[in-house]
């Protein structure tokens, strides 16, 4: 059944060839949907007949937010650990090993319905793909539930087994490297697309890391890296080299690492939900554009850094803290976030892609900056079907 959305005030495409700078703009505009893709779009005054319509009312449309960095398999709680960052205690990486606790105590039923509770958030926040990693059981048995839950919310999972080195590996961490290249990757590649590694100081050093990574590629796992986040150690040369989808955090870059990301089709992965809640330093968005990096934004949900779903409160910060313009922003939660999991079928709206769209109670997208914190997601489609409907 064909389904028209008419009256768009605003529609977004992230398709030059279609409208408008950057963004693709059309005003006045209508999108055809049929079968879960785009059929048409184009001047609303142009729309072809439809089984279905759907009055927009003059709001803005844009394509679904793409959430390419997220760690929503977890229990326990941080909130003590935020107000200790609050009160000046300074983030690192150790935090990580009271949410394994939690996590390898808690049971299945448990984790999936945290899993779910966050997955509904996003969606009310306009996020139509998410990615999604382990990283909170560090055991063969953990990891590969934790990835098995997951798949059933998103096919865009990740294997981070090298979150941290557990405590009870403490004193042996080349064991613990062996361990997940030796035996966590083939139990888990029945419920996994991506491996990553956090690359930084008290995680995991560029060596480790390297041969993790290469481990992994051999199986068929397609790379990512936590890079740069607590410092510069090599990681995002690291990303390049091994063709790495995407680099994330990317806090402390020097101009060699913006020349290398910039020559790759590496995508630097901002997440400005993690230096709000750990009072860390932003990186400069402007740097990375001016020197055409590909850039998302990306929550990086997770109990003890970036505890938030919404992906309007990330392109808040982004463009008053990391420098961003409000159409960068927009651009890096959809397009570059789709980058960034290399695919190419969804973050734009064009015809053949993938109808997942998001219409704002707004005129313009440039409220998801301008009404920080307000809700503003008037619905979400996603492969053609409503998702969400705020209740008015």
């Amino acid at each position: 059944m064909a389904v028209v959305i008419t009256n768009i005030g605003s529609l977004v495409t992230n398709d030059q060839s279609l409208g408008l700078g950057l963004l693709g703009e059309i005003n006045n505009a209508a999108v055809v949907i049929d079968d879960g893709k785009v059929a048409w779009l184009g001047s609303a005054s142009d729309a072809p007949a439809a089984d279905q319509s759907i009055d927009a009312a003059g709001q803005a449309v844009i394509p679904g937010f793409v959430d390419s960095h997220a760690h929503l398999l977890f229990a326990g709680d941080r909130g003590k650990e935020f107000e200790a960052r609050m009160n000046g205690q300074k983030y690192s990486a150790g935090g990580i090993a009271s949410t394994v606790a939690a996590t390898r105590s808690a049971t299945d039923q448990e984790l999936e319905a945290n899993m779910r509770r966050l997955v509904s958030e996003m969606t009310r926040s306009g996020i139509t793909t998410f990615e999604s990693k382990s990283g909170y059981g560090l055991t063969t048995k953990d990891e590969t539930r934790a990835l098995a839950i997951g798949s059933k919310f998103t096919p865009e999972t990740t294997f981070l087994g090298a979150h941290v080195v557990p405590r009870e590996y403490a004193h042996r961490p080349d064991a613990y490297v062996s361990l997940i290249i030796d035996d966590m990757i083939d139990a888990v590649l029945p419920h996994t697309k991506w491996i990553d590694v956090f690359c930084d100081e008290g995680a995991f050093d560029v060596d480790q890391s390297r041969a993790i990574l290469q481990a992994g590629k051999a199986k068929g796992l397609r790379p990512r890296i936590h890079a740069h986040q607590l410092g510069r150690n090599g990681g995002v040369q690291l990303a390049v080299d091994l063709d790495c989808a995407s680099a994330d955090h990317c806090t402390h870059l020097d101009d060699s690492d913006i020349d290398a990301l910039a020559g790759s089709q590496t995508v630097a992965t901002l997440v400005p939900g993690a230096e709000f809640s750990t009072r860390a330093q932003y990186p400069d968005a402007r740097r990375l554009f001016d020197a055409g990096v590909s850039v998302a934004i990306a929550t990086d949900c997770n109990p003890g850094s970036s505890f938030t779903t919404s992906m309007p409160f990330c392109i808040s910060v982004a463009i008053r803290d990391m420098h961003f313009s409000p159409e960068q922003a927009l651009w890096a939660s959809t397009m570059g976030g789709a980058k960034a999991l290399r695919r190419d079928d969804i973050g734009h709206l064009a015809i053949g892609a993938v109808a997942d769209l998001t219409i704002l109670n707004a005129p313009s997208y440039l409220h998801l900056g301008y009404r920080p914190g307000v809700d503003i997601v008037s619905r979400v489609i996603k492969a053609g079907n409503i998702t969400y409907e705020r209740v008015a």
